[in-house]
């Protein structure tokens, strides 16, 4: 340390305490970085790299960025996954003896941040903790700091982690050091978050008011190391931290990962980004407390029936009440995000202008609820009267704040007149006083006769009378007291003006310091109202999204499910509600689907591009929108409650893990076959291609019949192995759709209809044809196919498995084994030479097969393996 200077050595002192952090030191008008922090810095924010004299050890890397805009400096780190430490100057350096005394004041992180752009207003920012306990179970905690809504919940696996905290899309996960670093790197590859580490997990009195409900000790172990994480790094109030809700991940539809993404809920997998998403078709929401809930229940549709019911009967009574719903629309517009101002509120960080919207937001409830109040139904009255106007804080926000303060607390300007007496004596004084300047100048204008004379102001000199050079000879009055010497002209003063001075400055210091004081007092007694602001900002929110359920399935035509209890579902009409938005003013084609005990599985075949994935996603959706509350795009719709969805839709790859599109593909499939229930909806499109064909189709048919048998759940199954329609005859639950598809002159053309039975053939080239391949490589390709299909004929003319013929294939099977026999027995008949050990040796495979046993995929297969064994002999 001695080899710095006093101030480096300040530096480096914080810094230790941070090393994690890029520290933002204060130093007059700037925040400075030194050493490595100001290398890497200068680089991701694109500033001047300099140095400064670092005392014995010469000059060190040095940047810097002005307080006045750090800001968007700060949130360029942040958004990048980094932390940022304020550290500012505590004590007047007009009084420091030695180097001023600095400390950090705050610690802004991905998971931490209050405001800026990084805080979207339709989405919550999640920080969560996690507990790794002894059974190889884990402990979750989450918090959103703008918002202080906090649950804690259980969970069994690694994988439920890593599902749970993709789903909440957290930014920044808190940990102890103690946790294996197995688990933590899967955290960072896999959720591309930011680590933080605490070891303080201690129950604290602070905590406990909050975690009134939380009865397990590794949840209240999860939630204390979350809340001394926050209140070690924001360093202020956060007395907007809601009590913490302890829920169940089985107490929701469980979608994981992959199947969101796949169904594109809430980001679509190309652009990841909210545009052609469920969310993005769905989003009729005037709040963005409102969006956050809608999204929330998309991520997390329910699976009680009473529940679901309650909403879809409430969606219903609002579409029937249109006229009052559009006066609702237009209330909810002008109220803003009530769950975000009362988390500022608490946070310390709010101005005038934050509590003027509080204030117009209130003074929507009133009338709200009056109009609520007007629609026939006990549910939406219910509602109404649970909604708190707080109308004391509204009186006293509308006593106390001007309509358009200024951004600054502290440069007065924000108080209503009127509001408090000795306030309004001071701006009294100070007003006449500047009146009194006026005519002090007209006076000594008409006195001395100098009309250019002027009475002006600056910090440094106070109130002055200048007077240009030309006209100083007609300056005679002895009270005039000479101040500043400028190049054209002289200022002074006199005993009436510098009296008055004091009073004119003193009342306009005194009256902004007495402003900041009211303001504060104001604040601190918004603070009181905090919980009614939150629940009522929970009923905002509900109605808000109730409504928008209400405006889209009026505007969509959609219709109101019936969920059933039986295994039935029936689905008349139904369209996927993002294509047939985006496809606008082009008729979108609905089909049907129908599927009960004796039809549990739907085997989907048909041509590339003809809708088989569109239609399965269809299926998906529908049934997560009845679950979330809202009417499905159907003309008519009978649901079961769907326990989980599971999707495997597309290729994807995933690098960062090292695993390939089939992996990728193994590892969904594994995911479904694995936990799902009788209750559960299964989507796989084309499983087993990403392989050879004799592997892919053998992985197909075993899944679906593993499904089928042991299982059980509802599952569309789409595939292009026609050889696979053969099992509709050997599995009673499964039955075969295809999407129709018809050639005219030479070109296929997409019915996108879902028809019972099976698919005549793939269209391959015809769909390359559409994409505007060269013709030569169609011509080509062709002729390829025709050589392919005469190849195969005549190598296996007997053992093409065709649609239906399972038992002709068994017959076919037994006569090529009897074949094989006649050669042993009768060599002579067949071949000069009898046959060889190799030969014999097939032959005695061959009889060990249980035909009647064997699937016709299998016993193509098996087939198949012996020809080639027989061609090498």
């Amino acid at each position: 340390m001695k080899q710095y200077t006093p101030m480096i050595q300040q530096y480096l002192t914080v810094k230790a305490q941070y090393e994690d952090a890029f520290l933002f030191f204060r130093l007059g008008d700037f925040y400075e970085m030194f050493f490595e922090d100001a290398t890497k810095a200068s680089q991701l924010l694109e500033i001047t790299l300099t140095s400064r004299d670092g005392g014995q050890s010469g000059r060190i890397p040095m940047c810097g960025v002005p307080y006045h805009s750090a800001a968007s400096y700060i949130e360029q780190l942040v958004e990048l996954g980094y932390k940022v430490a304020i550290c500012e100057q505590t004590e007047d350096p007009k009084q420091a003896k030695g180097v001023v005394k600095r400390e950090v004041v705050q610690l802004i992180t991905p998971g931490t941040v209050m405001e800026g752009k990084g805080l979207q207003e339709k989405e919550n920012n999640y920080i969560a903790a996690l507990i790794h306990e002894a059974d190889d179970t884990y402990a979750l905690a989450f918090c959103d700091v703008s918002t202080g809504e906090s649950r804690t919940a259980k969970l069994s696996a690694l994988d439920e982690v890593i599902n749970e905290i993709s789903t909440l899309r957290a930014k920044e996960i808190v940990i102890q050091e103690e946790l294996d670093e197995l688990v933590r790197k899967q955290l960072k590859e896999r959720l591309q978050v930011t680590l933080s580490i605490e070891d303080t997990a201690e129950e604290q009195e602070d905590f406990q008011a909050l975690m009134e409900e939380v009865a397990d000790s590794a949840l209240r172990t999860a939630v204390s190391l979350l809340f001394h994480y926050l209140h070690r790094t924001q360093k202020r109030s956060l007395t907007h931290l809601q009590p913490v809700i302890v829920y169940e991940v089985n107490q929701f539809m469980k979608i994981d990962f992959y199947s969101k993404r796949n169904l594109e809920l809430t980001e679509t997998i190309r652009s990841k980004g909210k545009k052609g998403s469920l969310l993005w078709l769905l989003d009729e929401t005037m709040t963005a407390m409102g969006g956050r809930m809608l999204k929330q229940w998309i991520d997390r549709p329910l699976i009680d029936p009473g529940k679901i019911n309650e909403r879809l009967s409430m969606v219903e009574v609002l579409i029937g009440s249109f006229f009052e719903r559009q006066e609702v629309r237009e209330l909810l517009k002008e109220v803003y995000d009530l769950e975000r101002l009362a988390g500022r509120v608490a946070f310390g960080n709010v101005n005038g202008r934050d509590l003027v919207q509080l204030k117009k937001s209130l003074q929507q409830i009133p009338v709200l609820k009056e109009l609520l109040l007007q629609i026939q139904s006990p549910a939406v009255h219910k509602l109404s009267k649970a909604m708190n106007p707080c109308e004391e804080l509204t009186d006293l926000l509308e006593r106390a704040l001007v309509e358009q303060p200024p951004i600054s607390v502290k440069e007065g300007g924000i108080i209503r007149e009127g509001f408090h007496p000795e306030l309004d004596e001071y701006r009294d004084a100070s007003r006449n006083g500047k009146n009194w300047i006026a005519n002090l100048q007209a006076e000594e204008r008409e006195r001395t006769g100098i009309k250019s004379l002027k009475i002006g102001y600056n910090r440094i000199f106070g109130y002055y009378i200048e007077v240009t050079k030309a006209n100083l000879h007609l300056l005679q009055d002895d009270r005039y007291e000479r101040k500043q010497t400028l190049a054209n002209c002289e200022r002074f003063i006199t005993p009436e003006l510098k009296e008055k001075e004091t009073l004119i400055l003193q009342a306009n210091e005194k009256s902004v310091e007495l402003e900041y004081e009211l303001f504060l007092e104001v604040r601190e007694q918004v603070k009181e109202f905090i919980p009614q602001l939150q629940e009522l900002s929970r009923l905002v929110s509900e109605l808000d999204v109730l409504q928008c359920f209400a405006e889209v399935s009026e505007k969509r035509q959609y219709v109101k499910p019936q969920l059933t209890n039986s295994r039935e579902l029936f689905i008349k009409d139904g369209r996927h509600p993002v294509v047939e938005k985006v496809m606008d003013s082009q008729e979108y084609v609905p089909n049907d689907c129908v599927m009960d005990e004796e039809r549990e599985m739907l085997l989907v075949t048909g041509p590339n591009m003809s809708g088989k994935s569109t239609y399965m996603r269809q299926i998906a959706l529908t049934a997560v929108m009845a679950q979330i509350g809202c009417f499905v795009p159907a003309s008519e719709a009978v649901v079961p409650v769907f326990d989980q969805v599971f999707t495997r839709i597309g290729a994807a790859d995933d690098l960062i893990s090292g695993q390939s599109t089939f992996m990728v593909e193994m590892l969904e499939a594994k995911n479904a076959v694995t936990n799902a229930t009788r209750q559960s909806l299964i989507l796989f499109d084309e499983i087993g291609r990403g392989t050879s064909t004799y592997d892919g189709m053998a992985l197909a048919q075993a899944i679906i019949e593993y499904i089928h048998e042991h299982i059980q759940a509802k599952t569309l199954f789409s595939t292009h192995y026609h050889e696979l329609t053969v099992l509709e005859e050997e599995l009673s639950r499964l039955k075969n759709v295809h999407v129709s598809a018809v050639e005219q002159n030479g070109r296929v053309v997409f019915l996108h209809k879902i028809k019972e039975g099976a698919a005549d053939k793939s269209y391959g080239i015809h769909v390359a044809q559409l994409a505007e391949l060269p013709d030569e490589l169609i011509e080509r390709a062709a002729a390829l196919l025709k050589e392919f299909e005469k190849e195969e004929a005549a190598a296996s003319p007997k053992v093409r498995v065709q649609e239906g013929e399972k038992q002709e294939q068994k017959t076919v099977v037994k006569e090529a084994a009897g074949q094989l026999s006649f050669f042993e027995e009768e060599p002579a008949s067949v071949s000069s030479k009898p046959a060889s050990p190799k030969e014999k040796h097939i032959i005695e495979e061959l009889k060990s097969y249980d035909l009647l046993e064997m699937t016709p995929l299998e016993a193509m297969n098996a087939l198949y393996a012996l020809q080639k064994k027989l061609k090498k002999s």
